[in-house]
């Protein structure tokens, strides 16, 4: 599989260098001549499309034969991969596709299979979720089911991930099934959540989590491991064996970190039916003095996990404007101004209401998301104007009375 993983990266960089030279050759004027440029291929030759380089695949195989140790529509993949990085830099306007170096291509697919490639192993004694896969030209390989796959789904690719540098495989089996699973409506309580670094979490129920410093608590062991492989000669076999350390270490934090926020996400799952979150861009906040406590709580992968463990568990999601949301007094409405950093306590001048200062923010969110959607559900007609219900609704309901009352 390493193999393969190869022969698919000098594939890969085959196609963008081919890709590269046809657009090079066609940056010269054609009224002059260019001292950067030129024509290095002929003029007629057609633009080097998905369709064009996999007709190619059968002439290259026959003058390179490396290219025959992989499976053919693996290395088909390898094309429309490359090509469908080219369309999305034609989409967003940057990041053009580069050169992978060696160990940069971690994964390769199968597209498809005629037969169900799961099986039980032939022998006794192994344990409940062990099976065996069948790869074509690859053969058996015994895995670790983590759950079996549901009555009525068929199998129709598998993709296989190397990470921690070829000492950690994992596989990736996508179903389907002619079901259709609709979006979770919005009902019942509303939560709403905000995320911070001396608390990683703090909801609108004055409910808190502790974060978890998984990279500061391994970053002395890091250190050594990564001083240790800086004193090796690079690309000999004892700083091989000190790079795969490095990779595993850095693996066991990635894991840890994101097994404590799918925690945290049924968490919230179990405490509240509408869950809302602030749309903050957290690269910005990356990027300041606080980068490295920020990247350790890996906020933006957070949301992502709350968002798909809230469809799973039918739970309804959104994101709300997070603009502000600290200087709002969710009391009264008011406009406090705003705080540094150091102040951890909301304190409202007009109706000196006390709480900190992320259980605030927290608290204008919810009202936000509430808004959204009976605005959304007014827009659309669901019944039951979304259905809200619950504590959370009668003290929002409260809360605009008192205001409207005090600004007549």
């Amino acid at each position: 599989m390493l193999g393969w993983l190869e022969t698919c990266r000098r594939l890969y960089n085959r196609c963008l260098r081919d890709l590269k030279t046809w657009l090079n050759s066609r940056k010269c004027p054609i009224d002059r001549c260019s001292l950067n440029e030129e024509y290095i291929v002929p003029a007629d030759l057609p633009f080097p499309s998905y369709l064009q380089q996999k007709r190619q695949l059968t002439q290259w195989k026959k003058e390179n034969p490396w290219l025959k140790a992989a499976h053919s529509q693996v290395t088909q993949d390898v094309v429309k991969r490359m090509h469908n990085t080219w369309e999305a830099f034609k989409k967003r306007g940057f990041g053009f596709p580069r050169f992978k170096k060696y160990g940069q291509f971690r994964s390769f697919l199968f597209p498809q299979f005629k037969n169900h490639p799961l099986q039980l192993p032939s022998w006794e004694g192994m344990g409940v979720g062990d099976y065996q896969i069948k790869l074509p030209k690859i053969g058996s390989v015994l895995i670790e089911l983590h759950r079996p796959i549901p009555d009525g789904f068929v199998i129709k690719q598998i993709r296989v991930l190397s990470r921690a540098r070829g000492t950690k495989w994992y596989v990736v089996i996508t179903v389907q099934s002619d079901i259709e699973v609709p979006n979770p409506l919005p009902k019942g309580r509303g939560l709403a959540a905000d995320v911070g670094l001396e608390n990683f979490l703090t909801t609108s129920d004055n409910f808190t989590v502790k974060p978890g410093l998984f990279f500061r608590e391994l970053q002395s062991r890091l250190k050594e491991l990564q001083r240790k492989a800086s004193r090796k000669k690079k690309g000999s076999k004892n700083w091989e064996k000190a790079q795969i350390k490095v990779a595993k270490l850095h693996h066991k934090i990635a894991n840890s970190r994101k097994n404590f926020h799918f925690q945290v996400a049924h968490q919230l799952c179990d405490q509240g039916d509408m869950v809302f979150v602030e749309d903050i861009d957290f690269r910005v906040s990356a990027k300041g003095f606080l980068g490295k406590s920020m990247l350790d709580g890996g906020f933006g992968q957070f949301r992502t996990i709350l968002q798909w463990v809230c469809w799973k568990r039918d739970k309804f999601f959104a994101q709300v404007d997070h603009k502000y949301s600290s200087q709002i007094c969710p009391n009264c409405g008011t406009h406090t101004g705003k705080k540094p950093l150091s102040q951890r306590q909301h304190i409202c001048p007009e109706c000196n209401y006390q709480t900190t200062r992320d259980h605030a923010a927290a608290e204008v969110l919810l009202q936000r998301g509430l808004d959204k959607v009976r605005t959304d559900c007014a827009e659309r007609k669901l019944p039951g104007n979304g259905g809200l219900s619950g504590p959370v609704a009668d003290w929002l309901d409260k809360c605009r009375s008192r205001n409207t009352q005090e600004r007549s």
